[in-house]
């Protein structure tokens, strides 16, 4: 049995570094292509830069005389009051008006007028009635 498989073997091992080495050099082939092309296109570019005529070069800039204007100044806004904090609710407040605050205070934290700690402390304030 050794025998009829020692030819399959064979091939099978001829035929993987067979094509190991055909597709190691078709990807240096690849690649000596591709630096060719960069070289050539490098080449070129550099022959029609020289080629054109001094007159085609863009003009240096004129020189300022005129001092340059200052900057503006930078104003700094003044920090916005805090947010006035939603009244606690009455201690026979139900527990709709409760939700009811507490999603209008997520919504003015949702869309930044209160900060974290502004929202956590009057959040403890409408559930401390309770």
């Amino acid at each position: 049995m050794l025998r009829r498989r020692r030819p399959l073997l064979r091939a099978a091992a001829v035929g993987g570094v067979a094509y190991a080495a055909g597709h190691h050099s078709a990807t240096k082939s690849a690649e000596q292509q591709y630096t060719d092309a960069q070289q050539s296109a490098q080449i070129a570019d550099l022959q029609q830069q020289q080629e054109q005529p001094a007159y085609q070069q863009p003009a240096p800039p004129p020189p300022v005389y005129q001092q340059a204007a200052p900057p503006p100044p930078v104003y700094q806004q003044p920090a916005p009051p805090p947010p006035q904090a939603a009244a606690p609710a009455p201690s026979g407040a139900t527990t709709d008006d409760k939700l009811a605050q507490l999603k209008q205070l997520g919504e003015l934290r949702e869309s930044g007028v209160l900060t974290d700690a502004e929202f956590e402390a009057t959040k403890l304030k409408i559930l401390g009635s309770f």
